[in-house]
């Protein structure tokens, strides 16, 4: 290079390296464009091999969704329903509400949806779904019949004569659970195959409970021995036991209270687990037992039932398929108790009531409906045997002819007494509806009778009013509804006591009282001082009638005990009402006495005191 310096070289090499490098950037500035194309052509690659890797694991996913295992289309399409082969049959299911779930939005996005693949895969679900949907419904509906025809052909699980057997559902519960999840998954898949499923479950399970309920109640009349009540108790021409036991026909309540113990609670767990296992979706209680609802769709403790309107509606359709027809043999029992005893009725009604009142809170509306019809029937049994009361207290209205106390007075005593007997709980209604319309006929028919002769109105009513209270009295100190009755038959004793007394009172003195009486008029229009003026009623004639009237009057007063013994046939009442009488008779005197001195100055009449004394001494 001709440098023979380092320093020289150093400097030269300084200067070519600052050329070389303005020539090299120059060069950098004259290819920018070639630059950016390729720069721009790498982040494409770059780009296409990023979103390739993307799609390629988005169809990774996508395939996923549309695989259909092998093993689960085999389980949904022909695999047995037998109990060992529903843990695949289970699994299938849940894979098969997955895959369905899977290719629906919000799983898979909606700009799948009309991919031609997802629509065949759709489509190819749809149909396993249906084939399973058919296949599991066709089995159950078959099993649930095949379950109950197994019961009911084994007549040993009935009871038979001889052998009373308490219904037993634990196995049958028992076998159904197996598939209870199955009619869950059948409920997801489609909901509209429950109904079927759910109607003939009721009716198989229908028919067994009718079977049990009919031979259970039939054993139950058979090996009852009871011995026969009265039915008829005003009827005079049937005669009349009164010394009827009322423990004689106790083992009819017995009976009736033992059918509602076996079958009551069986029916309310039956209708809790249809609810339960058919996927009723409604409200439930504590206790676990089902909600019921009223007439109104609303729930026992009154809330609105809302969205579960429609399923409770559902639900009280299959529960009338699984009762009904039960009711006609708790009726057919409660029917034989009536014409045996008409008087358990009484019983019959408090059980009723109890368990009306203990399972309402935990029972269905269809189980309370068969209650509250039983309470019903046995309400129009009762009643029809108060109606032939009331029917046989007119007839004896009707042919009466004689005196004294009439023959329901007695009766009706000795009935109430046996009602009192056989009262429970609610019942009490029941009974002290049953007194006021016999009583109040028994008063209406004894004020006719008593008018049908005139002349002895009064001694029949005092007679049979007393009677009624004699017979009464114990009843009347316990039971508020005998107590009125007891106190108006002792206002309308005294009443005809009074009138019969009066009666007999002027009789006996007619002259002495007509006299009075006349005195008292003239009063109204007249002076005192003027009476003894008037025609009739000077001093002179009033002597003449004292002296008519009392002379002998330990006679007259003799007469008056005999007029008001006569005709009288319970001699009991005698002593009160010869005291009433000789009291009234005083008082009658006494006011005689008054008007005599008040008009008559200075005429001799015997005081109060000594007739007091005459009667005494009588």
């Amino acid at each position: 290079m001709g440098v023979g310096e380092a320093e020289a070289f150093s400097e030269r090499m300084k200067r070519e390296i600052q050329v070389l490098e303005a020539t090299n950037v120059y060069a950098l500035l004259e290819s920018e464009n070639l630059i950016e194309e390729i720069e721009a052509r790498n982040n494409k690659l770059e780009l296409h091999s990023v979103n390739n890797k993307r799609l390629c694991e988005e169809l990774d996913k996508l395939l996923k969704k549309l695989y259909i295992p092998p093993e689960f289309v085999a389980s949904l399409t022909g695999s047995s329903f037998d109990e060992s082969h529903m843990v695949k049959n289970i699994e299938a299911c849940d894979w098969l509400c997955g895959a369905i779930r899977r290719l629906q939005v919000p799983d898979l996005d909606p700009s799948y949806t009309n991919m031609q693949a997802v629509r065949e895969k759709h489509a190819e679900l749809e149909k396993l779904k249906n084939t399973f949907v058919w296949r599991a419904s066709e089995f159950l509906r078959n099993y649930f019949a095949s379950l109950v025809d197994f019961m009911i052909t084994d007549k040993t699980y009935f009871s038979q004569r001889g052998s009373l057997k308490r219904p037993d559902h634990a196995d049958l519960r028992y076998k159904c659970r197996t598939y209870a999840r199955l009619l869950q998954h059948l409920k997801s898949l489609d909901k509209n195959c429950l109904g079927p499923l759910r109607k003939a479950y009721c009716h198989s399970i229908n028919l067994l409970l009718r079977r049990e309920v009919r031979e259970f109640a039939n054993e139950l009349r058979a090996c009852t021995k009871v011995g026969k009540a009265p039915t008829t108790w005003f009827d005079s021409a049937a005669g009349f036991a009164s010394s009827a036991n009322s423990v004689e026909t106790a083992a009819l309540s017995e009976v009736y209270s033992k059918m509602l113990t076996v079958f009551i609670p069986l029916l309310v767990d039956e209708s809790s687990f249809v609810a339960h296992f058919m996927c009723f979706e409604v409200p439930r209680l504590s206790n676990g037992s089902i909600c019921g609802s009223d007439d109104n769709g609303k729930t026992d403790s009154g809330h609105d039932s809302g969205g579960s309107a429609t399923e409770l509606g559902s639900l009280n359709e299959s529960l009338q398929e699984l009762l009904n027809g039960i009711q006609e043999d708790f009726y057919a029992l409660v029917d034989w108790g009536y014409k045996i005893d008409p008087l358990r009725c009484i019983s019959m009604h408090g059980v009723t009531e109890h368990y009306l009142s203990g399972q309402k809170a935990g029972t269905t509306g269809f189980v309370r409906l068969l209650l509250d019809d039983l309470e019903t029937r046995i309400s129009m049994n009762f009643g029809r045997f108060v109606d032939d009361c009331i029917y046989l207290i007119e007839k004896t209205e009707c042919n009466a002819r004689q005196v004294g106390v009439l023959p329901y007075i007695p009766r009706f005593s000795i009935l109430a007494t046996r009602m009192e007997q056989y009262i429970q709980g609610e019942s009490r209604d029941l009974v002290d509806q049953a007194y006021t319309k016999i009583v109040s006929i028994m008063f209406v028919c004894l004020e006719r009778t008593a008018q049908i002769d005139p002349k002895y109105s009064d001694i029949i009513l005092l007679e049979n009013y007393a009677a009624f209270q004699n017979s009464l009295y114990d009843l009347a100190n316990v039971v508020p509804t005998i107590a009125k009755f007891y106190h108006q038959a002792s206002e309308s004793y005294d009443q005809a006591c009074t009138r019969h007394i009066n009666m007999v009172i002027f009789i006996t003195f007619e002259r002495l009282f007509l006299f009075a009486r006349r005195i008292e008029e003239l009063m109204f229009t007249i002076t005192s001082e003027e009476i003894q003026f008037q025609v009739g009623m000077s001093k002179a004639d009033f002597r003449k009638m004292l002296k008519s009237s009392l002379s002998g009057l330990d006679k007259s007063i003799n007469a008056m005990y005999k007029k008001l013994q006569k005709n009288l046939t319970s001699e009991e009442l005698l002593p009160s009402l010869w005291e009433k009488c000789k009291k009234d008779f005083l008082d009658k005197y006494g006011s005689f006495v008054k008007l005599v001195n008040k008009i008559y100055l200075g005429e001799s009449v015997p005081q109060v005191s000594e007739m007091r004394d005459l009667l005494t001494q009588m």
